[in-house]
């Protein structure tokens, strides 16, 4: 079954939120564990790139958008909510007619 896409945008902590399970999963930790190590990192929850990158297909599919290989895609992928930023404005820009 296909998933229904949603007209309210998703905020960035919303976003956040949804890598940190993503991330659990990956690494087999609760997301709670998760969230916790990354807030030691800092308010914009650092994170190691390749880890994002690992996930980076689950959130497009997630939220039927493409992140693209660029450098500002790049630069995103150093924390959490800088990767759940660029997925906002992913979804904005897929929304706009």
């Amino acid at each position: 079954m296909g998933r229904v896409l949603s007209t309210v945008t998703p905020d960035v902590d919303g976003i956040a939120s949804v890598v940190i399970e993503f991330l659990a999963e990956l690494q087999e930790k609760t997301a709670a564990q998760v969230r916790t190590e990354l807030e030691d990192g800092g308010a914009e929850l650092p994170v190691d790139s390749l880890l994002i990158v690992e996930i980076l297909t689950r959130v497009e599919e997630r939220y039927s958008i493409a992140i693209p290989a660029d450098r500002q895609s790049a630069e995103a992928t150093r924390s959490v909510r800088a990767f759940a930023r660029a997925v906002r404005e992913a979804i904005i820009e897929r929304q706009q007619p």
